[in-house]
């Protein structure tokens, strides 16, 4: 197709550019040259039918489905109908969605008012690769972006298509959810002062699983206090100080070293949606291996 194309009246078909199939029981029996050239002229005249079809009905771009051979491909060429041979199923739908078409399974079936619109359509390629992309863009109805993903190796690619999706989910989680936390493990270090004071509360050996599940949740900020190289057990033991005196839930681990341990300066977030989802998600593991009673070995079943 062309490299580029403003004002696009696009028609979407997804009925091949060939001519119909004869129906009789043994096939089509050409027997002398004028049989050759009837068929010939039958194929053309069924084509020109076809583009003029198109071509009538005011669009400008074609997309088909089930492609078209190469006596098609120059017919629409010679009508300037730049065309893309083969668009799969899917993307045939958000196409027709994204731009207003409707889609028409035959040729007798193209009008004016299912054609769609696009504000601009171009091929376009990346560097010195051969891969080449169609971009359909300013449709009145889209709401979707296309992303590519490049590297120089499949496991750089696969790297980055996982960054995206995380990318992709905080923003997910952040329209479900718009409230926010403090990031740099000041939220599971006020949750274990919380469930620490909870635990003096408590009589009998109950309090010491609450208690556990106090320590656990320290075990984050200490984590990125040692990635960050500070000593741990100091750093978390001053930062929860602070906590407790200024009574302040967004003082975090300081891992950018910025001076400053507050995340809300820092401005250092968390969804709450995914901070709940990681808390109920470790401690449904937790309780899963302490059903576990007691594991038997192969050797013991001898």
């Amino acid at each position: 197709m062309a490299k580029e194309i403003h004002d696009a009246k696009v028609v979407i078909l997804t009925c091949p550019f060939e001519p119909p199939k004869p129906k009789t029981k043994h096939g089509l029996e050409i027997k002398t040259a004028e049989d050759y050239e009837k068929l010939q002229k039958m194929e053309q005249d069924y084509f020109t039918d076809m583009v003029k079809r198109v071509k009538d009905s005011g669009a400008n771009v074609v997309l088909c489905q089930w492609g078209f051979d190469d006596e098609a491909n120059h017919l629409l060429m010679h009508h300037k109908l730049p065309a893309v041979r083969w668009v799969g199923g899917v993307e045939i739908e958000l196409l027709a969605i994204a731009t207003g078409a409707r889609i028409v399974p035959r040729f007798e079936e193209i009008t004016p008012d299912k054609l769609g619109k696009a504000g601009c359509i171009k091929e376009i390629s990346f560097g010195t690769s051969s891969d080449r992309v169609i971009l359909i863009s300013e449709c009145p109805n889209a709401k979707a972006v296309t992303v590519l993903i490049r590297g120089g190796s499949r496991t750089i690619c696969d790297e980055a298509k996982r960054c995206l999706h995380d990318a992709i989910c905080v923003v997910r989680n952040m329209i479900k959810c718009k409230s926010v936390v403090g990031g740099g493990g000041s939220s599971e270090l006020c949750c274990s002062i919380a469930i620490s004071n909870e635990a003096d509360k408590i009589k009998g050996v109950e309090q010491y699983a609450v208690r556990a599940f106090a320590d656990a949740l320290e075990e984050i900020p200490m984590t990125l206090a040692e990635n960050s190289g500070f000593n741990p057990i100091e750093y978390v033991s001053k930062l929860r100080e602070e906590q407790v005196k200024e009574n302040n839930p967004f003082l975090g681990v300081d891992a950018n070293h910025q001076g400053t341990t507050n995340m809300y300066e820092q401005g250092i977030f968390e969804s709450v949606l995914s901070k709940r989802q990681q808390l109920e998600l470790a401690t449904q593991v937790v309780k899963m291996i302490l059903k576990i009673d007691d594991v038997i070995a192969p050797q013991e079943y001898e």
